[in-house]
């Protein structure tokens, strides 16, 4: 196991052609059967750290939520074809991917904008944000996104950093809920 690790530190071979060499002796040898009982140790240690500790099993958590908020996402952004990829060729499938890739990385760019200048005009007004709740903050997030709609795309003037959209107050806010609310239900109506 020593020659072994030593090979991988020194860039002798790679750690994946070394699983892939393991892997494809019809018999287990000394060493991927020493491998095992070493994945197991540490797991193990993994695992009662993880029961002992409240603050990993928090983090743990945490980063898992985001990861949800990710695949949520991506799951609104991908509504066409039932969201199920239906191209036969692989080039077309990878094609499709990268350009839902793309746009969750253009969202939670725009919401990383944004976010920052929220918090921003927050501290100028005299609001203080603590670190750790800007951590647990991610720019994940789509309500006011328009994904579905009328889509206008109007001649503007470029939009840069220095040139961002206005946030909106807390009244601009609530008013915008009151006519959402009041659209919604006039649908509604229309339909029962």
């Amino acid at each position: 196991m020593h020659r072994v690790a030593s090979s991988i530190r020194h860039g002798t071979v790679s750690a994946s052609l070394l699983m892939r060499k393991l892997a494809a002796y019809p018999r287990q040898n000394q060493v991927a059967r020493a491998l095992t009982e070493l994945g197991k140790l540490e797991r193990t240690a993994f695992l009662l750290e993880y029961f002992r500790d409240e603050a990993l099993r928090r983090r743990i958590l945490i980063g898992l939520n985001k990861g949800e908020a990710l695949h949520a996402l991506a799951r609104q952004i991908f509504f066409g074809r039932l969201g199920e990829l239906r191209d036969r060729a692989l080039e077309d499938q990878m094609h499709r991917a990268s350009c839902l890739h793309l746009l969750v990385a253009a969202i939670t760019a725009w919401n990383t904008i944004y976010l920052t200048e929220a918090f921003a005009t927050l501290h100028r007004q005299g609001e203080e944000i603590a670190e750790t709740t800007i951590a647990h903050i991610a720019p994940l997030g789509w309500e006011h996104i328009n994904l579905i709609g009328k889509y206008q795309f109007a001649p503007q003037p470029g939009r840069s950093l220095e040139n961002l959209r206005p946030l909106r107050s807390k009244e601009q806010t609530e008013e915008v809920e009151r006519v959402n609310d009041r659209y919604f239900a006039s649908i509604l109506e229309c339909l029962i």
